[in-house]
Parts: structure tokens; C-alpha cells; sequence
């Protein structure tokens, strides 16, 4: 069977809008997590990161479109322009397009002057096709918060199956009054920057970004950061709408059969990019998991300090951000961390260090019990040129 691999990527989100410019605050420690007191999204004030309308404006202009799209459109649209110009694929009937999203245009119910027929997560799905011409139709994955990961590995197996040659994926949320209000409702936003797996924790920040990857099985197509895609699993634990099995039963179950595809040993994966959203079950449960596989002295880390809980492209950023890590054999900060706050061990890594990394676990949970594994590997794009 060929390999897949992840390759041309960008973000968008707070933190810049370029993978590279995001990458390199992280290195640097910066959080696009800032207080805001704006009761057009909250009636409290709250910690969350949010794109500056300015200055999305500013880089969607050059798109040269007289229609007008809403907040995440642009995002995705912005993200995914250029992605496909970095990848040079042609759009014809051999390219998929999938799209992972939580709430989509959620915010469009409330006072907006679009119609209510753009909240529908398949308008959002057209609205995409048809800006870049794609031939077939978008295939849209909302499940959760594990959507963004979740995609990389459902296309993964169109490419296997031969149903494409390529496929790019496009994930984002924004934050809006709608899901503000949600978590609000659970008691479940930090009053400060988030800490996941700190004692002092108190939540989650949310954030708004988007990003996008294409996923392809042809070397020539290939990036310096690309990754392959070496083994998948997802597991939905029935446990609750809203809280995590308190076992870690789903996450222990789809790493485990992520793990097994791969056929390699626990001891092989350098580090952890895990969920955590800095929420006190969340947090547990994954350190359970974790160490019921004998992971507990991996290095690990959550990316929620610099991002906030970006949702339904969570997975896809911490991915992308994981495949430069790779690149760069760099192991980053978990942003927020101080003392370890939950009940099993785990190997936090606490400041940003050279190591050598060469494979890595990306994990996401969700409401509903969702759970997502992958493991990717560098792809070492150098050598596979001369294969």
C-alpha cells in the first residue's frame, strides 16, 4: 500500500497567518490569548483569542471577490488559497475536499445580515467548492472537537482507497456569542490564561482560527515539513454529551489501534501533542489514559496556552504545528504549566528544547465521547527524492 503524507499547509489564526509566523511565537513563548470585554460576545469579560477583523480584511483583499462571505469563510478561504498556490496540484475530478468544523456559521442566526440557510454546515461545504472550483463535492466533518484531526485520517484512507489522489482539508471555527455562552453555561471558561494539567487550573480559553493541509500519496508533492501519516484510530466512549469517560477508555482504545496500524512500540513515539483543554476532567482523563499505555514518561504537551481552544480545527493547527516540530527536531513549551495537577504522572514539557524527534502522537477529545489518535512520522522528504 503507498504511503500518505501530510504536506503544503498554512493557519490563520491570532498568533499570524502563515504556519511559520505561528511556529515561531511559539518557539518564542507568545499566547494570542488576551482578556477581552466585549459584550457583543459575552456579557462578562473573558481570556480567548480572536483574529482582529482588521487585519483578516487586509489579507483576504487580494482574494478579489465582490461576494461577500462571513467571518469564517473568509478564514478558510484566506488559508486554503494558500495552501493550494504552495502545493501546485491542479483541481480536477482526483481532488477531495473536506471540511471539519464544529459550529461552522453558527453566528449567522443571531442579527445577521446573512440569510439563516448559510448556517448550514453543507452551505459552508459549497461556499468553499465553488470559490476554488473544486469538481466534486465538499465533504463536511463535524464531530466535535475532534474534527480537525479526524480529517487528516478519513483522507487518508479516500487516498488508500483510490477514490482521490489528493485531498485538502480546511477546518476552522470562530468564537461567537453562541459558543461562548455554551461553555459559559458548563461553568467550564478559565478566568485567566488557561494552564492544562497545572493544579491551579480553572478552564478553557476559546479561540478562532483556521487552517488547512493537503494530504497527498505523490512524493513530488511533497513539502520540507511533510509527514506520513502512519497510523489512525477513533473511539467514541458513550459517556457522556459533555464529560470525558473518567477511565480514558476512548482515547486509551483509539491510540491503542493507532498505535497497532503503525506497528511500532510506545517507547518509538518522541512526544505527545495531547488535547488538553486545561478543563479538570478533560486533563484527568488523559493522564489516565496515557499512563494505562505506558506513556507516562513521554514527552507531552498542549498547544491551548498559545491558541485557546480553536474547536473543530484544534486537531488540524496542533498537527501542522507538530509536523514543524518535527522539522525542526524542537520539542515546545506547554504554555501555562507550572505543577502537576492531576493524578497519574506525566512528562510536561516545561520550556522549549532541541531534541531529536522523528515520530509523534497528536490526540483529540470531544463532547459525545469522541476520541481521535495519529501518529506521524518526518518524512524526511531529502532522501525520498532519490527512492
Amino acid at each position: 500500500m503507498s504511503k500518505v503524507y501530510l504536506s503544503h499547509h498554512n493557519i490563520v489564526s491570532a498568533l499570524g497567518f502563515t504556519a511559520e509566523r505561528v511556529v515561531l511565537n511559539i518557539k518564542n513563548k507568545v499566547s494570542g490569548i488576551f482578556l477581552i470585554d466585549d459584550p457583543a460576545y459575552l456579557h462578562i469579560p473573558f481570556y480567548g483569542s480572536v483574529i482582529p477583523q482588521n487585519d483578516l480584511e487586509a489579507a483576504f483583499k487580494p482574494l478579489e471577490t465582490t461576494k461577500k462571505y462571513t467571518k469564517l469563510e473568509k478564514m478558510m478561504l484566506l488559508s486554503l488559497q494558500r495552501t493550494i498556490e504552495a502545493s501546485n496540484v491542479s483541481l480536477d475530478k482526483n481532488v477531495g475536499l473536506i471540511i471539519s468544523s464544529t459550529k461552522g456559521n453558527i453566528d449567522v442566526l443571531n442579527n445577521s445580515s446573512f440569510p439563516e440557510d448559510r448556517a448550514y454546515l453543507s452551505t459552508l461545504g459549497t461556499e468553499i467548492k465553488d470559490y476554488f472550483g473544486f469538481k466534486n463535492e465538499a465533504i463536511v466533518l463535524s464531530n466535535a472537537c475532534v474534527s480537525g484531526l479526524l480529517a487528516t485520517a478519513i483522507a487518508k484512507r479516500y487516498i488508500k482507497e483510490g477514490v482521490y489522489n489528493h485531498v485538502f482539508i480546511v477546518g476552522g471555527d470562530t468564537v461567537n456569542p453562541f459558543v461562548l455562552s455554551g461553555f459559559n453555561s458548563f461553568q467550564a471558561m478559565a478566568d485567566s490564561p488557561c494552564k492544562p494539567y497545572d493544579k491551579n487550573r480553572t478552564g478553557v480559553n476559546l479561540g478562532e482560527a483556521a487552517a488547512s493541509v493537503l494530504v497527498t500519496s505523490q512524493r513530488e508533492y511533497l513539502c520540507p515539513e511533510a509527514v506520513e501519516i502512519l497510523g489512525d484510530g477513533s473511539c467514541n466512549d458513550a459517556n457522556h454529551i459533555s464529560g470525558p469517560s473518567r477511565t480514558g477508555e476512548g482515547l486509551f482504545r483509539c491510540v491503542s489501534a493507532a498505535i497497532a496500524e503503525a506497528n511500532i512500540a510506545t517507547q518509538d513515539i518522541d512526544f505527545i501533542s495531547a488535547h488538553g483543554t486545561a478543563t479538570l476532567f478533560n486533563d484527568e482523563m488523559e493522564a489516565i489514559a496515557f499512563n494505562r499505555l505506558s506513556l507516562c514518561t513521554t514527552p507531552i504537551h498542549s498547544l491551548k496556552g498559545y491558541f485557546g481552544h480553536t474547536l473543530g480545527a484544534s486537531g488540524l493547527i496542533e498537527t501542522l504545528v507538530g509536523m514543524h516540530s518535527l522539522h525542526q527536531n524542537t520539542l515546545f513549551k506547554s504554555l501555562g504549566y507550572d505543577t502537576l495537577g492531576v493524578s497519574k504522572s506525566l512528562n510536561i514539557i516545561e520550556k522549549t528544547i532541541s531534541n531529536t524527534n522523528t515520530i509523534f502522537l497528536k490526540t483529540a477529545s470531544g463532547f459525545g465521547g469522541s476520541n481521535t489518535a495519529v501518529l506521524f512520522k518526518k518524512a524526511q522528504t531529502e532522501k525520498l527524492t532519490n527512492d
